[in-house]
């Protein structure tokens, strides 16, 4: 099941001072110097990452898509599959096949990693165009805490809508299995959004960052220190 923000931020918040003080790692004020972090508020993106625990990568053992379920479950039990559920919520002027709303037939995305407007068309060779992103992906989820997950949590973790943007393909396709440290979207006014839902979702279900992962969204967010945290 999925935990409240809350509960998961206090856990978050009740290690992280010591483990900042086992690892030395860096706060917000040494990976930049000049930074006011009193003039932050409390609902921001940038104060939920520094409740957010820091300490190195687990092994990637075990890890398959399986562990986080069958993909595109319908776990809403609305009808709709997780997958066209988003292309009906990040896409425009959407057609459905026959009509029906669990079958997004074509519509428009304003692709924000890229900046870009694509048209989205259903079919085998077209599908692929737009993808839908974990951005939190599931690979380094699993290395950052998810393997202490239930299956049930897992689940959850990989169709939850905070999680998930409707991208270009290609786009998704470069980013792989990185974090912050490793891949950011080509558009940069988007970076600050992306990053900030990245720290939701880590917040959320009580993972923890690389040193490397936390400071690359340290630096994006302090360019933009009222990013809202996104629910």
């Amino acid at each position: 099941m999925k935990h409240s923000r809350c509960s998961r931020l206090s856990l978050a918040a009740a290690g992280v001072v010591l483990v900042l003080g086992l690892t030395g790692c860096d706060t917000m004020s040494s990976v930049h110097p000049d930074f006011d972090t009193e003039q932050v508020s409390a609902d921001t993106a940038l104060t939920a990452l520094e409740q957010i625990p820091v300490k190195g990568r687990a092994p990637k053992t075990g890890y398959s898509r399986e562990e986080f379920g069958d993909a595109w479950a319908d776990i809403d039990r609305n009808g709709c599959d997780t997958r066209n559920d988003v292309l009906n919520r990040d896409l425009s002027d959407v057609a459905h096949v026959n009509s029906v709303p669990c079958k997004v037939k074509s519509g428009v995305l304003d692709d924000p990693y890229t900046g870009t407007r694509i048209q989205f068309q259903r079919g085998q060779d077209t599908s692929s165009d737009v993808q839908i992103d974990h951005i939190v992906a599931l690979s380094n989820a699993w290395q950052t805490g998810a393997q202490q997950l239930s299956i049930e949590e897992r689940i959850q973790f990989a169709n939850d809508p905070l999680n998930l943007q409707a991208a270009d393909g290609p786009t998704n396709g470069a980013k792989g299995d990185g974090d912050a440290a490793t891949w950011l979207p080509p558009n940069k006014a988007f970076r600050c959004e992306y990053v900030a839902a990245q720290t939701a979702v880590k917040a959320e279900y009580g993972l923890w960052m690389t040193t490397a992962e936390h400071d690359a969204i340290a630096r994006v967010l302090t360019t933009c220190p009222d990013q809202p945290l996104p629910t």
